[in-house]
């Protein structure tokens, strides 16, 4: 037992070291097959602290991982960074990245439970890990102004059917003496913010950058992702450029595999 924790210690120890030599962890891929592209900075407390996004237009965002959560790392020497917050050419690239269905074998059971002869046994088949399904955490911090085009690229590439709980905290500046909280301020007009209907100001969401399906946020919201994409998540006005500070938002994705 010792001897496997030393050897874990070791594996550890070596993926930082590579990460500080290469600097750029180019891909990393989540026991639960979701994929994080970004650069390792740190690694404390057994977890990876990694930024995703673009550097170009000054904007990136600070993601933490754990350890156990880590089924592998791929360094790039190359020092290709780019993401997909980098106009559409790193989009075309996301598909790629969409995560095998590792365990496609836990659905099957649960089809084939006609077919179990013993009643017995069908029992024992129903898993009481259905009604508790497994999520792991992705820290962003979500900036009020214009960079990026007013988005912030969370590193999380999510899939159709998969479960999504966002938790903000924090207040950001709209400019003219207006502040606002997560939930925005429901009685200031604005003919451009994206999300007419709902309040001004407040943390919005959409996944991939090629529709307008906007998801409103607030200071928390538990939703099912309709689509395939990368996660990004911005603030609901239309007038960025006098906005400043930032969301502290919590996201909890559902583990491949859990339900």
């Amino acid at each position: 037992m010792m001897k496997k924790f030393f050897v874990r210690r070791l594996i550890v120890v070596a993926l930082v070291f590579a990460a500080g030599l290469v600097v750029l962890a180019d891909t990393i891929r989540l026991k639960d097959g979701s994929v994080i592209r970004g650069q390792i900075v740190s690694f404390k407390n057994e977890q990876f602290t990694i930024m995703v996004g673009s550097g170009a237009r000054g904007r990136k965002s600070r993601i933490t991982v754990y350890m156990e959560d880590v089924d592998s790392i791929e360094f790039d020497s190359a020092g290709n960074a780019s993401g997909p917050t980098d106009d559409t050419s790193g989009n075309t690239s996301q598909p790629t990245y969409q995560p095998p269905y590792q365990q496609p074998t836990n659905n099957q059971p649960t089809n084939n439970q006609p077919s179990y002869q013993p009643p017995t046994n069908t029992q024992t088949n129903n898993p009481p890990t259905s009604s508790n399904p497994t999520f792991f955490q992705v820290n962003v911090r979500v900036r009020a102004d214009n960079s990026s085009n007013g988005w912030t690229n969370s590193g999380l590439v999510v899939r159709r059917g998969q479960r999504l709980r966002i938790s903000a905290s924090g207040r950001v500046s709209l400019g003219n003496n207006r502040s606002a909280t997560a939930d925005g301020l429901p009685n200031i007009p604005d003919r451009d913010k994206l999300m007419r209907n709902q309040p001004t100001g407040g943390l919005i969401a959409v996944i991939g950058d090629d529709n307008d399906d906007f998801i409103f946020v607030g200071r928390g919201r538990d939703f099912v992702a309709q689509r395939d994409g990368v996660l990004f998540l911005g603030v609901n006005e239309g007038n960025l450029s006098d906005n400043s500070g930032t969301f502290d938002v919590v996201i909890e994705a559902e583990a491949s595999g859990s339900r």
